[in-house]
């Protein structure tokens, strides 16, 4: 048998074939970032466009195995359910996982899926494709869509007959030596430099850099860190103010003898990824994780440096990666302004934009952390400490702007759309003493003016108004009937990772009559809450959500107001407290705006 790779279309790739997961592969496990990323790359795409490769072991004419790519091919197979194609239910099947074929039979029909053939996660997945659907409108051109995935393909390569499949799995999962793209984007930068000095130095802002998740001082060897940040840690020494400023920085030649070739820095240098003090590393890449990943640091950094904060999705896409950055390599001083101002916006990003922190009672579920770094000293030495980025007093300006930029981060989850990060970045590049608060407010209040949210309804209505709503509610607090239901900044509250719009009065309630549309879809009756706890409320009526799943209503802050204001009339939720609470929530989205 001759094991060409096939180029399949996607619309095709479960036509008359089927394909199993073997058990010693993981279940599946993307989520809304990857699931919407997916949906977006074959929307976007044009003519002939590659979406990735399949990795399969052919057992019978029609039979795969899959080796690799199971979470993508699962996404497909939910999708194309989900649009209508028709192809056999036995596509794909999950070998020895009985919940996970059953929930792929039941697709259709998941709300009366017994329990016993329950897989939460495909469950949500398919859920996440309904809700992404319906909020960006694609639900109105299916067809279209469909037609699209006639020019997306999947590269089906069949491995090797009598091949040890265990091993080959293994090999496919462990990383190579292959350059990523950000490694080509540093080849560039530091061939225009001509020093080995220069070269040393750049090598060691890339890589430092390149550990998101730790603070940028503590990346660098301490005889470095008390030289280049100032005498508390907390910023770049008066002295470090250009690329060139480096240089007094680094006296012993050994470290740059001229025998250190440019390919020997970029394939095996890699000074950085080693130096961090020993005592500090374990706990400081355990504690701390970055928001996004360096490659799309350098986006957001080249971003701020030309002030690149408009709307252009294109220049935090990293599909243009190396085109997007090309510039800044033009010449040696452009290499060395990019490098410099690399590194104080790291040190601007660790102090002014939120992490998650993994410690004490979050260590395994995280927290937002929005901390600067400090030194102390005590007889062990200098050692780092965390304190509020905004401190002083009673003042509870940190913890606000925590929020905020947690309610931008839950909302803009692509890396792509992210400008909050490059706005912060260009302002405090550009000004040490910028006002966050009434930056990040102006530009999320810009957002909810331009949604049109007084003329949305149901899944029309944009994600920013659900998650803004929300800040100003635990900005401000809120009172309903001369009861405090919000209490402003209250310690016990913060923004999860949601995204799908729950309506509190069911569409399609078991028992209760159905809503007329205009009652049903307004925002009085909607609110923002995770996809799981979207599919637990399920049809349940707004009292049996309320009384059985209070967790779930705590999720927004909006849901808890509409909880109360139930359990004021009788716990009955009907239209007029839906239309009532709708022009309240209008009003408080309506008062910041200009």
């Amino acid at each position: 048998m001759e094991n060409r790779p096939e180029k399949i279309p996607v619309s095709k790739i479960f036509s008359n074939v089927r394909y199993e997961v073997p058990i010693y592969q993981r279940n599946y496990a993307w989520d809304t970032v990857q699931i919407e990323q997916l949906i977006e790359d074959i929307d976007n795409s044009q003519e002939d466009y590659f979406l990735g490769n399949l990795i399969v072991n052919q057992r019978d004419f029609d039979h795969f195995e899959v080796i690799d790519g199971q979470q993508r091919l699962t996404t497909l197979y939910l999708l194309e359910r989900y649009l209508g194609i028709s192809f056999s239910e036995k596509a794909l099947q999950f070998e020895a996982r009985e919940k996970a074929n059953g929930t792929l039979k039941a697709l259709s029909n998941l709300d009366q899926l017994e329990e016993k053939f329950h897989s939460d996660e495909i469950k949500l997945g398919f859920k996440i494709i309904e809700d992404y659907f319906e909020k960006t409108g694609l639900k109105n051109r299916k067809e279209e869509f469909i037609q699209r995935l006639d020019r997306v393909n999947l590269i089906r390569i069949q491995v090797p007959d009598k091949i040890d499949l265990n091993h080959y799995f293994e090999i496919m999962n462990t990383r190579g030596e292959q350059l990523e793209i950000h490694e080509i984007a540093k080849a560039n930068f530091l061939s225009k430099l001509i020093s080995e000095k220069d070269k040393l130095i750049a090598n060691d802002i890339w890589e430092y850099c390149s550990n998101m998740d730790s603070y940028i001082q503590m990346n660098y060897p301490q005889e470095k860190r008390d030289k280049i940040f100032n005498s508390s840690w907390s910023a770049l020494s008066d002295h470090t103010v250009n690329f060139d400023s480096l240089k007094s920085y680094y006296h012993d030649t050994k470290e740059f003898d001229g025998r250190l070739s440019l390919s020997e820095i970029i394939l095996k240098g890699k000074v950085g990824k080693a130096s961090q003090d020993n005592q500090y590393k374990d706990t400081e890449n355990e504690r701390f994780e970055s928001i996004i990943s360096f490659p799309d640091f350098l986006l957001q950094v080249n971003a701020a440096l030309n002030s690149a904060n408009s709307e252009d999705d294109s220049s935090l896409d990293d599909k243009n990666f190396l085109k997007t950055l090309e510039n800044n390599w033009e010449n040696e001083a452009s290499a060395k302004k990019f490098l410099f101002t690399l590194l104080k916006a790291r040190v601007i990003f660790d102090k002014y934009v939120l992490k998650r922190e993994y410690l004490r009672d979050y260590k395994e579920t995280g927290k937002w952390s929005l901390q600067s770094l400090e030194k102390y000293s005590d007889r062990g030495g200098d050692k780092p400490r965390y304190v509020r980025t905004f401190s002083g007093g009673e003042d509870k300006r940190n913890q606000q702007i925590r929020a905020l930029q947690s309610a931008l981060r839950i909302t803009y989850t692509s890396p792509k759309t992210m400008h909050w990060i490059s706005l912060i970045l260009s302002s405090y590049l550009n000004d040490a003493n910028s006002d966050m608060l009434g930056i990040l407010e102006d530009y999320a209040q810009s957002k909810i003016d331009a949604s049109g949210y007084q003329k949305a309804k149901g899944f029309t209505f944009e994600r920013i108004v659900f998650s803004y709503l929300d800040y100003l509610l635990y900005r401000d607090g809120y009172s309903y009937n001369g009861q405090e239901i919000v209490k402003p900044l209250a310690d016990d509250w913060h923004f999860q990772f949601r995204s799908s719009i729950e309506h509190f009065y069911p569409q399609y309630p078991a028992e209760w009559p159905k809503w007329d549309d205009n009652d049903l879809n307004c925002f009085g009756n909607l609110a923002l809450i995770t996809v799981s706890g979207n599919s637990t409320f399920s049809n349940a009526t707004p009292i049996g959500k309320a009384s059985t799943h209070p967790a779930i209503i705590e999720q927004s802050l909006k849901l808890r107001i509409m909880a109360e204001m139930m359990k004021q009339n009788d716990n009955n939720w009907n239209q007029d407290l839906a239309q009532k609470h709708q022009i309240e929530m209008f009003e408080v989205l309506g008062k910041d705006s200009n």
